[in-house]
């Protein structure tokens, strides 16, 4: 894959990004802990020497001391990330297509044909992660070809782009560079924009798969999805002066939907042998959350004011190119996976747009949004389930 300027080099990782705000929450978490202790007040001032006789000193300076310790398991965590060694080195397949910085990837193999359509905000390779990681190069040894679109980094042409020019310019002519009928399959956002490219060609889409894709913004989360939306008078002086919703904005926007998960996850990660595979993949996955992409600003107002905001997708209000995107009007197979555990598009969004299909496979495997990709047990949770799918078409 081509290095960009602004890429990292290795042992100069970034993550986890924006790294401040991560250790701001772990520092506000442990702060409110002790707090909202009822000991406090009855062990102040002297908390940190604690009287046996005094039970509620002695339960304080245990809380001072998990506390720390939970604090010294972030830091052990955030720095042996950065310290391993890893580094991503898989060779891309061969390019086929391409416009600007948009890429058409060809995965080889034989049987029926399939384009996967990966979010816009986040690089395309979560699909091709590692040797043992990678669902695209797992389905090409099984029976089907696949390809991959990469949409690139916007530059000053993509940055003025709406969802319009992304689907019916950058992805139909993606798919028109496909011969023959073409199985659609998009990832989070990227699920989205397959889907209304699948409405917009009925005649070249044979079949559509939809994985871990939001539809209703409001389900469960309603509240959150409107703060987002409120989020965009905030945001709109960067966005006017970068053209973009840049990376570490996006980052801090997803942070809002689960506060402390990075937290949590660095802290178990501490406590792994940082030489096992598990640790390894953990290393790859966090790399590529870092190497984010940014949004170009009109998608940007599109998806946090009409997607999260006005619930467009659900309330059939979304348009591209004019014409409404109604998942009712596809007759051709469907395939919807909605991870359980999935926080950011929690399966109570993802399950309405699964009914509304007529012809759809829907499971809920037990896993999160990215692990159901990429990983330790994508295979059982994703990739034979769609496999399996796929050969009974």
């Amino acid at each position: 894959m081509t290095k960009r300027p602004e890429q990292p080099s290795t042992l100069s990782r970034r993550g986890p990004r924006p790294l401040l705000l991560h250790l701001s929450l772990a520092w506000m978490r442990s702060s409110s802990s002790i707090a909202a202790s009822p000991n406090w007040s009855n062990a102040w001032p002297n908390w940190n020497e604690p009287n046996p006789q005094a039970p509620d000193g002695q339960a304080l300076a245990e809380l001072f001391a998990a506390v720390a310790a939970q604090d010294r398991a972030l830091i052990s965590g955030i720095a042996a990330y950065r310290a391993s060694p890893y580094s991503r080195d898989i060779p891309d397949p061969p390019t086929i297509w391409e416009e600007s910085e948009t890429r058409l990837l060809d995965y080889g193999g034989s049987g029926a044909k399939i384009l996967f359509v990966p979010s816009l905000i986040n690089r395309a390779y979560i699909l091709d992660l590692m040797p043992d990681a990678s669902m695209l190069r797992w389905l090409a040894a099984n029976g089907t070809h696949p390809y991959l679109l990469d949409w690139g980094w916007p530059g000053e042409a993509e940055r003025h782009f709406t969802l319009t020019d992304y689907v019916a310019g950058r992805l139909e002519r993606a798919i028109a560079a496909i011969e023959g009928p073409v199985i659609l399959a998009g990832y989070c956002m990227g699920g989205l924009l397959a889907l209304a490219a699948a409405c917009r060609l009925p005649g070249k889409i044979s079949a559509l798969a939809l994985l871990a894709t939001p539809w209703d913004f409001h389900a469960e989360t309603q509240e959150q999805a409107q703060t987002l939306a409120r989020s965009l008078l905030m945001l709109e002086p960067m966005l006017q002066a970068c053209g973009t919703l840049p990376i570490d904005a996006l980052q801090t926007l997803f942070t809002m939907i689960d506060p402390f998960g990075v937290g949590e996850k660095y802290r178990s990660f501490a406590a792994l042998d940082h030489s096992t595979p598990r640790a390894r993949r953990f290393v790859a996955m966090e790399d590529w959350l870092a190497d984010g992409v940014p949004l170009a600003a009109p998608v940007a107002r599109e998806t946090l004011g009409g997607w999260y905001g006005e619930n467009s997708p659900a309330k059939l209000n979304w348009r591209v190119a004019g014409l409404p995107v109604l998942p009712a009007s596809l007759t051709i197979p469907c395939f919807a996976a909605a991870p359980a555990r999935d926080k950011l598009v929690p399966p109570a969004s993802a399950r309405p747009l699964a009914k509304s299909l007529q012809n759809c496979t829907y499971i809920e495997p037990a896993a999160g949004h990215i692990g159901m990709i990429a990983g330790t047990n994508a295979l059982d949770a994703l990739w034979k389930p769609f496999g399996d799918w796929l050969h009974r078409l």
